[in-house]
This record gives structure tokens, sequence and C-alpha cells, in this order.
């Protein structure tokens, strides 16, 4: 049987949601390696909703899980739905909507808080010893957490600060590379943390899955 991975989303562009590159080459390389997958996204407003030509905040509100459906075509579930039996790991791309949505990292650093529902499908894919998989800036999210881990974001001395601040490991990469944690099966990799193209995030996506097959 087919392994199937929960892939959590935050929304739907860059800015305010998830990265589209990095959510769209995560679906494709689960795919890619004989793997199926399931999305899901928390039910709550995104905390706001930026133009993408111009940077500059709208004045409207949308829906994390209604957005992030324009990535999944539709098939996605709320993220309260989400049991870890189900399901052979957890995947999350990133996106300032990962440390925006997912979490409040973009405003309050290490000090931040999760999404219950987040920590909740965190929590308990690791409790129950399955792989997880963090992109771009989401292995924050691991960190405030689980408190450890070896993770990436890439090469910013900023980020990992705030990494060991959380109690994880940073692990410097360079694009489509991966940091491995087989002890606690935890697998990330740095995407738009650096300047990448969009072969190379399709490159760490693939890596990340591999790994992570590799860990169930």
């Amino acid at each position: 049987m087919n392994k199937t991975f929960g892939v959590i989303l935050s929304g739907c562009g860059h800015q305010d949601g998830a990265e589209i590159h990095e959510a769209t080459l995560t679906l494709w390389a689960i795919h890619k390696n004989g793997a199926d997958y399931q999305c899901f996204a928390p039910d709550i407003p995104q905390q706001h909703v930026l133009n993408h030509i111009t940077g500059k905040e709208m004045n409207e509100q949308r829906n994390v899980l209604i957005e992030a459906a324009r990535i999944a075509r539709g098939d996605i579930k709320p993220l309260v739905e989400y049991r870890a039996e189900t399901f052979d790991g957890l995947v999350i791309p990133g996106g300032l909507g990962a440390a925006k949505n997912l979490c409040s990292y973009a405003a309050h650093g290490p000090e931040c808080t999760v999404n219950e529902d987040v920590a909740r499908a965190v929590r308990s894919t690791y409790q129950a010893k399955k792989p997880i998989g963090a992109l771009c800036i989401a292995p924050v999210i691991l960190a405030r957490v689980l408190g450890k881990g070896a993770l990436t974001i890439g090469q910013d001395q900023e980020t990992a600060d705030h990494l060991a601040a959380m109690g994880a490991s940073p692990v410097p990469t360079w694009q489509g590379e991966i940091a491995v944690d087989t002890t606690n099966k935890i697998v990330t990799t740095p995407c738009y943390m650096l300047n990448s193209r969009v072969d190379q995030i399709g490159n760490g996506a693939d890596n990340l899955i591999q790994a992570m097959l590799r860990l169930c």
C-alpha cells in the first residue's frame, strides 16, 4: 500500500499564505515518489491580506482553509480533522503564512505561539514516531512545538539563533539540500530562505520526500 502524507497549507501566496511553488512541488514530489497525500489547513482568518505586486496590505479578510483550497484544487480538509494514526507522515510547506497564520513567528520571533490544531498535528505525529517534513520558514513551528531537532532554515543567522533559542539545533544548508534528524524523524529544507530558483525548490522538495519515505 502506498504511503500517505498529510500536508498542512497556510493559505495561498508567499506573502500571506503558503508559498505556491513549495506547496505544489511538495505535492509533485509525493506523487513522483509513489506516495499520496491529503491537504489540510486550519479553518481560521488570515492574519492579513497582501497585494502580491505592491506588498501593501489590502482592506479585506480571507480564510486560510478557503485560500489553501486553491492550491489543493478543492480537495482539502479542516486541520482539526487530521489524525496522525491515519497517515505515514506530515509535511508543512513554507511561505509567510506558516509564520503568520500557523504560528505568530513573524510578529513574535522565538516567543511565538502556535495554532492549537497545528501544534496538535505536529505533536501527535511526533509521538506516533512518524516523520515530519518542513520547508522554508516552517521549521520554526517544529522548534516551538517540540523544543528539539536538527533543523535547517538555510544560512540566515538570525533565524538560526531563534531556532536555538527554542531548543533546536540549526544546520546550515544551501539550495536543494536537506537536514535529516534521524533520531526525531524530522526532515527540513531551506527553499526560499535562500535566493533559490524554482528547479532548486523542486530538488529540495524531492529530496525531503525521499528522506521522509526512508524514515517511514
